[in-house]
């Protein structure tokens, strides 16, 4: 199953333009709210200029980039967590993915109404993560009386009674629990905490979307970076974007140099969505195929084989791996292994972001 990012924010933000764009779709995006209704999904593959090389070595019959599926849910107003505006609704949506991009409008427009009549993004970060906020509170107040009541027959039960009560507190002073670290930690560990999908211990990447000709302001980009509570956010036009998808790559290529960006705002987005996920990919290859998968920083050998095939890990023996630029120095497999480039790693091995890796089982 691929990593799933669900796109909030206000209604006009430009959250289904930009999902159209990451999925070369087109969906429904119009001036007015609500235009979205059921969430629109779509898998979306990570750009990775390695497979590129080792197609080039390896010819295979297939190349299988790493994806993420991005879900694009219908815009959040005040009163959301009550039900105004569906909110009920499209919340329960949001409970279902990895981590959500939050879409914060900084462009101005007279063509594209706002839902607050005007363009504040502190105010619009402020209203989403207050609805997340009093919808996490909701379920916790729902569920701690009893898991209090579990706990008094079960003494077991009482350190997730204290963590839950931490939970409420934080949320009691507006607080999106992911704010405080390790109470967040602690969270996702829990087997109850898990059982309540809450959804301000999902990571959130902010997604500025500017005028194409902010995008290389950076006063702008350092003003607008101190209304979120984390270092980093993407930032990118959504409307250039939608253009870059209907273009051919060479003509995509001069128009973002002419506005002297490096890369389109999408392949910014998924590298954060990595990042905020604490995930990594490690490469195979042969005349078969040349992949990218998926897999958690902290991943050992045996957990990466899993993600093949849940055979390759039960029947794990060893892991050849090859770090990607010695392989593509050296030329193939064969020649690596000559220079000694190759590496035999066992069960506790710990994967690396640029590992080349044939897996040893027993099934």
């Amino acid at each position: 199953m691929p990593l799933s990012i669900g796109i909030v924010g206000l209604p006009n933000v430009g959250k289904s333009t930009l999902f159209n764009a990451l999925t070369k779709n087109d969906i429904l995006a119009a001036n007015y709210p609500f235009a979205t209704i059921e969430p629109n999904t779509g898998v979306v593959p990570i750009p990775d200029e390695r497979l590129e090389q080792l197609a080039k070595l390896f010819n295979p019959k297939e190349v299988i980039p790493a994806v993420i599926k991005f879900v694009d849910i219908a815009g959040l107003v005040a009163g959301a967590h009550k039900g105004e505006g569906l909110g009920n609704q499209f919340l329960s949506h949001i409970r279902e993915v990895d981590a959500l991009v939050m879409v914060v409008r900084a462009f101005a427009s007279t063509d594209v109404q706002h839902v607050e009549n005007s363009v504040h993004p502190g105010r619009d970060i402020d209203i989403i993560l207050t609805e997340l906020v009093l919808a996490d509170l909701q379920t916790v107040d729902k569920r701690l009386p009893v898991l209090d009541k579990e706990a008094r027959a079960n003494p077991k039960l009482e350190p997730d009674v204290e963590l839950l009560s931490s939970a409420k507190k934080l949320l009691e002073d507006n607080q999106p629990l992911h704010d405080d670290s390790e109470l967040a930690k602690n969270a996702r560990d829990n087997d109850n905490f898990k059982q309540l999908q809450l959804l301000t211990l999902k990571p959130i990447i902010y997604v500025f979307n500017v005028d194409e000709s902010d995008l290389t302001d950076v006063d702008k980009q350092i003003e607008l970076n101190k209304l979120i509570a984390q270092d980093e956010s993407v930032w990118l036009s959504a409307a250039m974007e939608s253009e870059l998808k209907d273009l051919p790559q060479n003509e995509a290529d001069e128009l973002l140099k002419s506005i002297r960006i490096d890369e389109p705002g999408l392949n910014k987005l998924a590298k954060a969505a990595y990042s905020a996920l604490d995930l990594q990919s490690f490469l195979t290859a042969g005349p078969k195929e040349v992949r990218a998968w998926t897999i958690s920083k902290e991943a050992t050998a045996p957990e990466a084989a899993g993600t093949i095939h849940s055979d390759f890990q039960k029947g794990f023996i060893a892991a050849d791996v090859v770090t990607f630029s010695d392989l593509i120095a050296a030329g193939s497999w064969p020649a690596a292994r000559s220079q000694g480039k190759v590496r035999t790693e066992g069960k506790n091995y710990k994967m690396e972001p640029e590992d080349v890796v044939e897996f040893k089982f027993n099934v």
